[in-house]
């Protein structure tokens, strides 16, 4: 799956064409907001994949898309103080 812009899309129209070609989806957005899928006719559209199911919830707002993909292990963890979780139910138990 490919997100791109409408005006990456219209600078590299045929890039984008060959890909889908190829069988690989591409989800159009506008400002982020999924608005179109681009995809080889050859697949029927009740095989539609979960990138497509993701896109159709986009475009209703239900969820919003990733804008560019991170890295989340580079993340810092917060730190938590006190015992472990595992520690306090076994004394409440008691």
């Amino acid at each position: 799956m490919r997100l791109v812009g409408v005006k990456d899309l219209k600078d590299n129209l045929s890039y984008y064409l060959n890909l889908a070609k190829q069988g690989d989806r591409v989800i159009v957005t506008d400002r982020g907001t999924p608005v179109a899928i681009l995809h080889n006719l050859d697949q029927p559209e009740k095989d539609a994949g979960p990138d497509e199911k993701l896109a159709v919830l986009a475009r209703d707002g239900k969820i919003r898309l990733p804008v560019r993909r991170g890295v989340f292990s580079k993340i810092a963890r917060p730190e938590i103080k006190g015992k472990p979780m595992s520690q306090t139910v076994i004394e409440e138990r008691r």
